[in-house]
């Protein structure tokens, strides 16, 4: 089998094609999206492939044939019109106040106005970009394409300055209601983001934009899924486990096909190695913080659930705990269901990689103490695999001693019922084993389940301030949390684990084994 060259980093379409590199044919999604309507919106985490889907659609309105030969768009289109194309993006630079949003809009709109050969003045930016989409529709005979990359960053890099982050809002909302003003003028249009913001606060003019972020029919408009690794990517298979590439990297999903981040197989692929490839190129300081703020019981990661209309809750007066974790890619949807006029949808971590690199920056944050805390982690791997239940115990009194008195006194989030519990099982979910938070059976729901070495363990954790002692375990055996483990044959320890807010560490740690 030939092996392409990994098109790593690289987000112009006709590189890829012209320098043989591996290429997932998204070109049947384009067209379904060119026949059914003209503007578009979409939100996808970062490194998804947006920009690169941008100068797809940028090169077949182009015209630009030989590119596309081959191709399923191919012999559907009309190569001999071609459109001219206005590309806005905000992925270059940071913006920190609305004087340099206004200073960026000015200067792509230069950079458009010159590409397409336009002298275009105007006394207001808005008035400007209506001004260059007219200029173009008179100067070329044809209505113009407009592609928007990262349209929100300018407001993403300000969200810890809500002030500036307004004021970029509204410039920005400026910019895009011209769009909706000249839409006799408009051929179509494809806006791209991380965030999905509320259409009031962005888009509040632009009443005829799809949203397409959450659909069946194009959840796979951005991403690898299982056919395109196992065919495209075929020569890049060998020696390397497909059942742990699944769990590491498969599993987002927008209501329809399940899809790989296309940045961590193509890094995989290259240095034949699993890591946290995708999570370690954005650190999520905002979003941690921003969980330890609001006291998030972390094993509720797991399983969240929301409706339509908190996902889309999404503006900077009001982040929404459950629309960030999304629309950010740490959480992903694993069901739905409709309950009456309201959609409900299940949240959960896409794989492997983000489950446990996100813990693994929780548990550092909720001790205060990352270098602590990643020592802990490789300890705990070593206690679980030898079974050593008086480790274990021990193990818990030093990662609780670890955190420093003045953290305790300084952080809000130490004050919650469930603070210890989210220590523990960041600290477990951190090693990336067969572990399910609030699992449930006929019986209720048990804390947390391990399942690991041949063994299945039970977890149930209490807090001896709000029940007497003894409480924990003795919930998990009368009511038969491991009767529904009994079949399987393995030895099931039942761990009852007595926090106090107090004492600030664990008081409480018995074990019964089946």
């Amino acid at each position: 089998m030939h092996r392409h060259r990994l098109p790593i980093g690289i987000q112009t379409f006709a590189k890829i094609r012209a320098d043989d590199h591996y290429y997932v044919d998204k070109t049947g999604f384009i067209r379904q999206l060119t026949d059914e309507g003209t503007q578009y919106f979409l939100s996808r985490p970062r490194r998804f492939g947006k920009s690169l889907l941008l100068d797809t659609l940028g090169e077949l309105f182009a015209g630009n044939e030989a590119l596309f030969r081959g191709l399923a768009i191919h012999p559907h289109w009309d190569w001999a019109t071609r459109y001219p194309i206005i590309r806005i993006s905000f992925g270059g630079g940071l913006v920190r106040s609305r004087a340099e949003l206004d200073d960026k809009i000015r200067e792509v709109l230069d950079d458009n106005a010159l590409r397409l050969g336009l002298t275009v003045e105007a006394p207001s930016l808005s008035g400007r970009f209506s001004r260059l989409i007219q200029q173009t529709h008179a100067a070329t005979g044809q209505r113009v394409v407009v592609l928007v990359d990262e349209y929100d960053k300018p407001i993403l890099d300000n969200l810890t300055d809500p002030d500036t982050a307004r004021a970029t809002r509204d410039g920005l909302r400026d910019l895009y209601s011209v769009i909706k003003d000249n839409d006799a003028h408009v051929r179509f249009v494809f806006i791209t983001g991380v965030s999905k913001f509320s259409k009031v606060s962005i888009f509040s003019g632009l009443n005829n934009l799809r949203d397409i972020t959450v659909s069946a029919d194009y959840s796979a408009l951005c991403g690898y899924t299982e056919q395109d690794v196992e065919t495209i990517f075929a020569p890049e298979l060998s020696g390397l486990d497909r059942d742990a590439i699944r769990r590491w990297y498969n599993g987002y999903n927008w209501t329809g096909a399940a899809v790989y981040n296309p940045f961590d197989l193509l890094l995989l692929f290259q240095e034949r190695e699993f890591r946290t490839w995708w999570f370690e190129t954005g650190t999520p300081t905002f979003l941690v913080d921003l969980l330890m703020q609001r006291g998030f019981f972390t094993p509720s990661l797991a399983r969240l659930r929301a409706d339509e209309a908190l996902l889309s809750a999404f503006d900077v007066d009001h982040l929404a705990t459950e629309a960030l974790l999304w629309q950010t890619g740490y959480l992903t949807f694993t069901g739905t269901r409709q309950l009456g006029a309201r959609r409900e949808y299940t949240l959960g971590y896409p794989n492997l990689e983000v489950e446990s690199a996100l813990n693994d920056s929780l548990v550092k944050a909720l001790t205060g103490q990352p270098g602590r805390a990643s020592e802990l982690t490789s300890r705990l791997y070593d206690l679980l695999a030898a079974t050593d239940f008086a480790g274990l115990r021990a193990h818990l009194d030093s990662l609780f001693a670890a955190i420093p008195f003045h953290w305790h006194t300084g952080n809000p989030i130490a004050r919650y019922e469930n603070y210890y519990a989210s220590v523990f099982y960041s600290h477990l979910a951190a090693l990336g084993l067969d572990l399910t938070a609030e699992d449930a059976s006929r019986q209720g729901r048990v804390d947390l389940t391990l399942k690991f070495n041949g063994r299945i363990w039970l977890f149930e954790f209490k807090v001896v301030e709000l029940e007497p002692a003894g409480r924990a375990l003795q919930q998990l055996k009368d009511r038969g949390y491991a009767a529904p483990y009994r079949a399987l044959g393995q030895p099931i320890h039942l761990i009852g684990i007595e926090f106090s807010r107090e004492q600030r560490g664990v008081v409480g740690f018995e074990v019964e084994t089946l």
